[in-house]
Order: C-alpha cells, then structure tokens, then sequence
C-alpha cells in the first residue's frame, strides 16, 4: 500500500461512500482494472476486499465490467447474492472511448431488469468510472 497515494486513498473511499470495518466484494477482477483504485478501496476499509466465494453478506460490492463481458442483467443479479439490504454496488466500467467502454443507455436499461435504481456515475480513475446501483429498500 503505497504511501503516496494517501490523499488519492481517501479520495477514493470517501466517493464511494466506504468506511473502516465494511466488508467489501470484488467482482469481475481481471489484469485490466486499476489497482490504485483496489488499493484505495482496501485502504478505506482497512481490510482486504473479499470474493465471490466468501460466502457471507457484504456491505457493498465492486463489479468491474467491461461490454465484452457478457449479459450485464445477470452479473448484476448474482451481485445481490451477498450484499445485505440497503448495501450498494459499483460497476466500475472503461470510461466511454476507451476499449470495452460499457455505454450508459446499457446501465440504464440493465439496472432496473436486475431490480436496481442508478444513482449517481462519478469518474473514479484516469481509465474508469464507478456507477452506484442501490436496490430499493422494501427488497
């Protein structure tokens, strides 16, 4: 965990609403995602992100996606597999223009078939952007 990226660190973690002691998933992991994100992430939870295997409830889970990835409803319903009600995802995709780029009409539509409200889209990093999805509370 690089010090040098502490104000960046919390930067992150204060966006995404993360705090210390929440459990947080990481779904969709592959070479592409940036790690200075997950490492903000870890460093506001101040714990390591857990899997899809972890096999408890979380308070908040990260998706990473890309277009290529498939059918993006159902990625999102397996997401609530674990999250405990009133807990948020991020789908964290490629900013438009860069390859595999997910394009918002897509999340738009995705989300309420899945059971989900969009709330907010914030740039997150130089390559990605963190849409918040949240399911309604009488779930």
């Amino acid at each position: 965990m690089s010090p040098s990226t502490g104000g960046a660190d919390q930067m992150v973690g204060e966006r995404l609403g993360l705090k210390p002691g929440m459990v947080v998933q990481e779904l969709g992991w592959d070479e592409d995602v940036d790690d200075s994100v997950r490492v903000a992430i870890e460093d506001a939870i101040d714990a390591d992100l857990v899997d899809g295997d972890y096999g408890d409830v979380v308070d908040a889970v990260v998706l990473w996606w890309r277009d290529s990835d498939g059918d993006l409803v159902d990625a999102l319903v397996d997401t609530l597999t674990d999250l405990v009600g009133g807990g948020a995802i991020w789908l964290l995709s490629p900013k438009i223009g860069r390859p595999n780029a997910v394009a918002a009409s897509d999340i738009a539509e995705a989300a309420p078939i899945a059971g989900l409200s969009n709330t907010t889209t914030i740039p997150i990093s130089t390559d990605w952007t963190a849409t918040k999805l949240v399911a309604p509370k009488s779930r």
